[in-house]
Order: C-alpha cells, then structure tokens, then sequence
C-alpha cells in the first residue's frame, strides 16, 4: 500500500483501474505482460511502456509520458 492520505479508497478503487486498463490496451492489440502489483507493463515500438493504474501516470521511450488512461490511449492509436 502507498502513502496515500486516502488508502481505503485506493485499495477499493485500484483492481477496478487495473481491469479497465489491461482490457483497453488489450483492445488495441498490446499484450500486457506484467498485471498484478501496482502496475501495467506492455511493448510499445519496441519499448517497455509502464502503466500505473491508481494514479494514471505512463511512461516509456516510445510514448509522451504523462497522466490518464486515456491520454495513453491515444498516443498508442496514432
């Protein structure tokens, strides 16, 4: 568990924000390989692209790294 201020919520909430996530990335052909813990992990143009599911944040070589499920949605259809 984090250091959150509101960590009851964050346990309740997270499992939901993995499931959302590791089916809409799915959805655009990516395999998840890491699901579990506290993030999503999946190739990207050859890269390792990181995606923490409770706080939104994305990261990676091949991707803006950034906030939001769906701002990370929309750098992988383009």
């Amino acid at each position: 568990m984090s250091n959150r201020l509101n960590q009851e919520r964050e346990k309740k909430l997270e499992p939901k924000r993995m499931r959302y996530a590791r089916e809409k990335i799915e959805k655009l052909g990516y395999t998840v390989t890491s699901f579990g813990g506290k993030r999503l992990e999946f190739e990207h143009d050859g890269e390792i692209v990181k995606h923490w599911a409770y706080s939104g944040w994305h990261s990676g070589k091949s991707i803006d790294d950034g906030r939001g499920i769906h701002h990370l949605l929309n750098q992988l259809k383009s």
